[in-house]
């Protein structure tokens, strides 16, 4: 059985882990990158999303954009992935993340991460809940920020323990965001 594929470069994978100060750039390169995506996928898109930590206003990150696409139902993913192949994206599997479909980002745009995930989909919700989530609360962005730029301290020279250390900070701030719905759900009854 073969090592699954690595989104990460390995002139990347190589870099030590560097978390910077919030750039307001960042906006930019997504829009440069949905720009060049866009028109090669058409209506087949009907979303496509700035997530991760550059999404959001005053969080320290990693500068790489993370970018999902988003098309209508799961059977569109298979051309999705044919025509983000005609512009130069490399197909990586769902690098065990189940409904969402990651891409080594093409030649020549800048440095971001890019997936395809299904409207409804487990992995786009999380996506874009923790993107809000974080939007709209400024302690949670300092909290975040001050455990990424810890742990990028700490796991300098190892991504995949640095990715490790961030997700029991996000999982409860999912589970809270569900619980909180939740509780939205009754009191409306």
């Amino acid at each position: 059985m073969s090592a699954p594929s690595d989104p990460i470069s390995p002139a990347e994978r190589a870099e030590p882990v560097v978390v910077v100060p919030y750039d307001p750039e960042w906006p930019r390169t997504f829009e440069a990158v949905r720009a060049r995506i866009a028109p090669h996928l058409g209506e087949l898109a009907v979303g496509i999303e700035h997530v991760g930590s550059t999404a959001v206003p005053r969080l320290d990150a990693k500068p790489i954009v993370d970018v999902d696409v988003v098309v209508r139902r799961d059977e569109d993913v298979a051309e999705a992935i044919r025509l983000l192949a005609t512009i130069g994206y490399v197909h990586l599997g769902d690098l065990g993340v189940a409904g969402r479909e990651a891409f080594r980002a093409a030649p020549g745009l800048p440095r971001h991460h890019l997936y395809v995930c299904a409207a409804g989909s487990a992995a786009l919700r999380a996506h874009l809940t923790l993107r809000d989530a974080l939007r709209n609360d400024p302690e949670l962005v300092a909290a975040y920020g001050a455990l990424k730029r810890e742990l990028a301290q700490w796991y300098r020279d190892d991504r995949d323990s640095y990715v490790e250390g961030k997700t029991p900070f996000i999982t409860a701030v999912l589970l809270d965001v569900r619980e909180g719905a939740r509780r939205q759900r009754r009191r409306e009854r």
